[in-house]
């Protein structure tokens, strides 16, 4: 059964497959911890928990969480959020960064100042295994980054972490892709060259690409589709992001394909009202508000909807 915050479940159900619960600056917060959009943990919590009982008013199960380490991942607050709300929260581990190494991995491992083994993958196992911390909360998905710089030497450390990781307890890995240069097709090679069956990984923000032949390599190659940006519409717009939603499921992919916001219920890396201004769409309603309403006048039939929220995220997890 897979993994929640909570616990196995037997279902997962309707699941959005990359959202954010918490991302936290911990050094800001020790150090300044009186700043305006600070850290008030209960209040913090009881706002996360109403918007995700809000997301099940309409329909949806189940959140994967993809805040690892580098994001400000804070496992003892959604622990808490998940005994306020009956939405499941699935945990994730692994490592975000587009370049180099926090400086404790950094300076330890192959190439690395003082050399010695690389812990990212031991790390990344007890998290899935044991629990994150001393939560008792299980990871249930790796997490990886590559981004416009491409597969730096920190970025494929931790990949080969993640495949390691993988291979070791079969979790199913999800990336952050740069969609622009066609970076999924870079981790591909990678994972693949490593080891990893290409069909237990998501390719994520694949989404912010229009190029339905590159979407088509990927898919070919075996990965599902992260359509995970919904509400981002400075990188793809609303009427693009549905387009190559709808365009992909005429093509029979649906089976390929996962959706998402990649919103935070609470990031104090941003000014949150210059966002609301930004990115009006940038929450956890707007795919069922506003995206599936969109998508089934352009033809995309309940069932397809139905295998993209439903049938896919119980087969990456099962």
């Amino acid at each position: 059964m897979p993994e929640t915050v909570r616990g196995p479940v037997a279902d997962l159900g309707a699941t959005l497959m990359h959202e954010h619960v918490f991302g936290l600056s911990p050094e800001i917060l020790w150090s300044w911890p009186d700043i305006p959009e600070g850290w008030e943990e209960e209040t913090r919590v009881r706002e996360a928990a109403g918007k995700l009982d809000a997301l099940k008013a309409e329909g949806v199960d189940t959140i994967v969480d993809l805040t690892v380490a580098g994001l400000g991942r804070h496992v003892p607050a959604v622990r808490r959020v998940a005994e306020l709300t009956s939405v499941n929260i699935v945990a994730a581990t692994g490592l975000y960064t587009y370049d180099a190494l926090p400086p404790y991995f950094a300076n330890r491992g192959p190439g690395s100042l003082f050399g010695g083994p690389d812990r990212l993958a031991e790390f990344f196992v007890r998290d899935i295994r044991e629990g994150i911390g001393r939560t008792g909360v299980k990871a249930a998905m790796l997490k990886c980054a590559s981004d416009h710089l491409g597969m730096t030497k920190g970025c494929e450390r931790v990949f080969r972490a993640v495949a390691a990781a993988h291979l070791e307890t079969g979790t199913p890995i999800t990336t952050h892709s740069h969609s622009a240069s066609k970076g999924g097709l870079e981790q591909q090679r990678l994972l693949a060259a490593l080891g990893v069956d290409l069909s237990r990984v998501v390719i994520g923000h694949a989404g912010d690409s229009t190029d339905l032949a590159y979407l088509e390599e990927l898919i070919a190659n075996g990965s599902y589709l992260g359509m995970d940006r919904f509400g981002i519409e400075t990188i793809s717009s609303f009427e693009d992001r549905v387009a190559v939603v709808a365009a992909t499921c005429e093509r029979g992919h649906a089976a390929t394909m996962v959706l998402g916001h990649d919103s935070y219920c609470f990031n104090d890396r941003f000014d949150a009202d210059v966002v609301r201004r930004r990115h009006p769409n940038y929450h956890l309603l707007h795919i069922s508000c506003d995206v599936l309403p969109e998508l089934r006048k352009r033809g995309v039939t309940d069932g397809q909807i139905h295998q993209m929220l439903v049938d896919n995220p119980r087969r990456i997890f099962a």
